[in-house]
């Protein structure tokens, strides 16, 4: 036999068992059914939508610092502090402002209490900046504060952070006066400023190497608030102490132990409004009318470091 004709007698056995096969196969709907199922998924009559969200951050990309052995000012005691040991925020101590409609600064992140944002991790707290779609904002991230739980009236009040780098990044330790108020039904209301603010740090990856510390009240808020910033190269790339001494007659800044401005009451006369408790607030901002917006070239998730807060007031 040829090779021709051998090929061409492989051909017809092969077309016949084919054959054979379908009208064996074609007796029993189920067994095709079955085969099917385990190469195709079928839904019938249903839509089915699916939200994909990012995996929870489980781990810091930072290690744990060197400890700072809590050290009082001279004529100073502590009087509270949140090292950040526990497994899991001391809601003794902090509490959450949540939302994502810009807080009158025209910010991108919508602020949750979700652990993916704000959490503790190797002895710190961890508040995470992240690029992700979330209820109607492109941006999450969260805002921690001590209102009705841990309020303060004149002291030396630091803390240990580090900041996120990257342009529209805005990380903040900050102090409103516990007269603050705000109007649930429309956020945007508030008696701000004449509740007053303390700006103890304000860092805007813009300018990566200055640090802002603020006073704002009635006549002296937002871009004319009464103001001071050091200068210090690559403030993002370590742990610094941010902190203010403030008493009857005025507030001082400090960055690392060292005062780089000074704030007196008379400077402002009867329209001082800094003679009450205030509660902290620390948060990362994304974006807005300070730091400008976000660059294209910022990689997330961005982290906000903080490794403890501490109170001292003067012993009596």
């Amino acid at each position: 036999m040829s090779n021709t004709n051998y090929r061409r007698g492989a051909l017809a056995l092969l077309i016949a068992l084919a054959l054979v096969a379908t009208a064996c196969g074609s007796g029993s709907s189920d067994d095709v059914a079955a085969d099917s199922s385990t190469t195709t998924t079928t839904v019938a009559a249903t839509t089915t939508t699916t939200t994909t969200v990012p995996p929870t951050t489980t781990t810091t990309t930072i290690a744990t610092p060197e400890a700072i052995p809590i050290e009082p000012p001279e004529g100073y005691e502590l009087v509270w502090n949140d090292e950040f040991d526990g497994d899991t925020i001391d809601l003794d101590n902090w509490t959450y402002d949540i939302g994502g409609w810009g807080w009158g600064n025209g910010e991108a992140q919508y602020y949750t209490d979700r652990p993916e944002n704000a959490r503790l991790q190797n002895g710190l707290l961890v508040i995470e900046g992240r690029f992700e779609r979330f209820e109607d904002n492109y941006y999450t991230s969260a805002r921690l504060k001590t209102e009705d739980l841990q309020e303060f009236q004149y002291g030396y009040f630091e803390a240990r952070i580090k900041v996120p780098e990257g342009k529209g990044m805005w990380p903040a330790f900050w102090m409103l006066g516990s007269s603050f108020e705000r109007n649930e039904a429309n956020p945007i209301e508030a008696n701000w400023p004449q509740s007053g603010e303390i700006d103890i740090m304000e860092y805007v990856g813009r300018e990566p190497d200055l640090i802002y510390g603020t006073l704002h009240g009635p006549g002296y808020a937002g871009a004319t608030g009464l103001g001071q910033r050091t200068k210090f190269k690559d403030v993002a790339t370590d742990f610094h102490i941010y902190a203010i001494e403030w008493d009857y007659d005025g507030i001082r800044w400090f960055f690392d132990g060292e005062q780089y401005g000074e704030k007196s009451r008379d400077i402002v006369g009867d329209r001082w409004v800094f003679d009450q408790p205030f509660f902290f607030i620390l948060n990362l901002a994304l974006g807005g009318t300070f730091p400008g917006p976000i660059g294209l070239d910022v990689e997330f998730p961005k982290y906000m470091y903080v490794d403890y807060v501490r109170v001292y007031q003067q012993v009596s």
